[in-house]
């Protein structure tokens, strides 16, 4: 604002001094000044316009001091002059103020770390922030002027030719460009581009910032490369675990085979073995002491032991083998079943039965009752104890698609510590002159409920019951996947 009207006052002392002395000399130095501020405010063209007025404005004044004679020519050499004088200092305020908004806006682009810097449609540099300074390391007074892509030895993801297109189609682009730093650092950026345009609406400059992704790229390619090591680790492990599936698959049918192998070969001589005990019980028992007697009756007892451990074994690997039927199983009329099958052996007993109301399940209905006769038939064994007999079966509510069914009783019991030697094969926590078994049935019961998808828990004290629970699935479940309804 200072020198427009530092401007004009010079201008109107010149115009005092040329009335007062007759100067006319002093209106040329007048357009000197007025282009000189033109020239410090406006752009080359509008230097241009100002110097052809001035010049328009010589020839005018001249031509009417010629022809109107001198009462006049101070008049109009007057009006002249504060019309240039205030042409100017307009043009002037306003190309002051447009410089002031200019620095303004670099100061406030300066507060930021971000790069930001424009360049014109040849891609020199004409703005370059303090951001941009740190971030690339050259300072603004060597990279304005210089090629953007040539200072920052830009890599671009596909053609510049095509890239400058979209930006000239759409007015922006907004991708990742591989930069250099003035020391040689690769830096990845996140660009955007944003075209400015004139006021004729042409393109004018192309304004750029860049964000530094460099360690972000770096962290994502390290998760990527980790993820491809784990992928091949996992398909190893995969192929690893296929591998010793198909080998506990083959173990498993191979001890399979040999316990049903061994199961049958020695039920010959065990038959062979039972027979002529028999007979020489029978043929010689008068000829026999009494110790001979007794280790005659050893014999068959513990062939006969035998034997069951063999029909148990047997059992067990055919349980292994064979194929499952599933179908929808009543499981209170199979409890029924087992319980009515049971009385005929527990008639001079005297045992209370609590059968609670118990949900249809999925399942090999052969299988399932195996599972109720071992457990029942444990229940029934271990509370012989007991002069009044306690059994209860029931169904706690596990979740809407498995259901737990329970077997309960007031028997022997047993202790909590040993609970996980339950359902191994031939494992027992009884004397065999306390309660008789073999140790495979409960081994059996997991290996069923195991085949239908649930699970065998256990809970006990000792001389204090105990209960054993399975879970199976419910029939609905099944019947939703056929897309049918109970």
């Amino acid at each position: 604002m200072a020198l427009p009207i530092a401007t004009a006052a010079a201008a109107i002392a010149i115009f005092i001094a040329d009335t007062v002395t007759d100067v006319d000399i002093a209106y040329a130095v007048l357009y000197v000044v007025v282009v000189l501020m033109a020239a410090r405010f406006l752009s080359a063209r509008g230097v241009m316009l100002v110097t052809a007025g001035c010049v328009g404005l010589t020839v005018v004044s001249y031509l009417l001091t010629a022809t109107t004679g001198r009462p006049f020519e101070g008049i109009v050499n007057a009006l002249i002059s504060l019309g240039a004088i205030l042409l100017t200092a307009v043009l002037a305020m306003q190309a002051q103020k447009a410089t002031e908004a200019l620095q303004k806006q670099a100061s406030l682009l300066n507060q930021t770390h971000d790069s930001i810097f424009v360049r014109d449609m040849n891609d020199i540099i004409t703005y370059w922030n303090r951001g941009a300074q740190e971030r690339y390391g050259w300072r603004a007074e060597e990279a304005i002027g210089k090629s953007s892509h040539e200072l920052l030895r830009t890599i671009f993801p596909i053609p510049l030719g095509e890239l400058r297109g979209q930006v000239l189609r759409t007015g922006r682009w907004e991708g990742e460009l591989k930069h250099y730093k003035a020391d040689g650092t690769e830096v990845i950026a996140a660009s955007r581009w944003a075209l400015q345009r004139d006021a004729r609406e042409q393109p004018a400059a192309i304004l750029e910032t860049n964000n530094d992704i460099t360690e972000r790229k770096r962290r994502e390619e390290e998760i990527d490369r980790l993820n491809q090591e784990l992928a091949k680790r996992a398909e190893g492990l995969d192929q690893e675990l296929a591998k010793r599936a198909a080998e506990l698959e083959t173990t498993n049918k191979e001890l399979e085979s040999f316990a049903y192998s061994v199961s049958h070969d020695l039920r010959a001589p065990l038959r062979h073995t039972v027979g002529f005990a028999e007979l020489l019980q029978k043929q010689a028992s008068s000829s026999l002491d009494d110790k001979s007697r007794r280790y005659m009756q050893l014999i068959l007892e513990s062939s006969k032991r035998m034997g069951n451990l063999i029909d148990d074994l047997l059992g067990f690997s055919r349980i292994g083998r064979a194929e499952t039927n599933k179908s929808e199983v009543d499981m209170e009329s199979l409890v029924g079943e087992v319980v009515a099958e049971l009385g005929q052996e527990t008639k001079d007993r005297n045992i209370d039965w609590n059968i609670g109301p118990l949900p249809v399940c999925y399942g090999d209905r052969s299988m399932l009752k195996v599972v109720l006769m071992n457990l029942l038939s444990n229940a029934v064994k271990f509370t012989r104890i007991r002069k009044r007999v306690e059994i209860e079966i029931g169904c706690a509510d596990r979740c809407e698609d498995q259901a737990e069914l329970f077997v309960r009783d007031n028997g022997a019991g047993f202790d909590m510590q040993y609970v996980d030697k339950l359902f191994g094969v031939f494992q027992r926590l009884h004397l065999a002159e306390e309660f008789e078994g073999t140790g495979i049935g409960l081994a059996t019961v997991q290996r069923i409920i195991h085949r239908h998808g649930g699970e065998v828990r256990a809970e006990g004290a000792v001389d204090q019951g105990a209960a054993f629970y399975f879970s199976l699935p419910r029939a609905r479940k099944q019947e939703r996947e056929r897309g049918g309804t109970l």
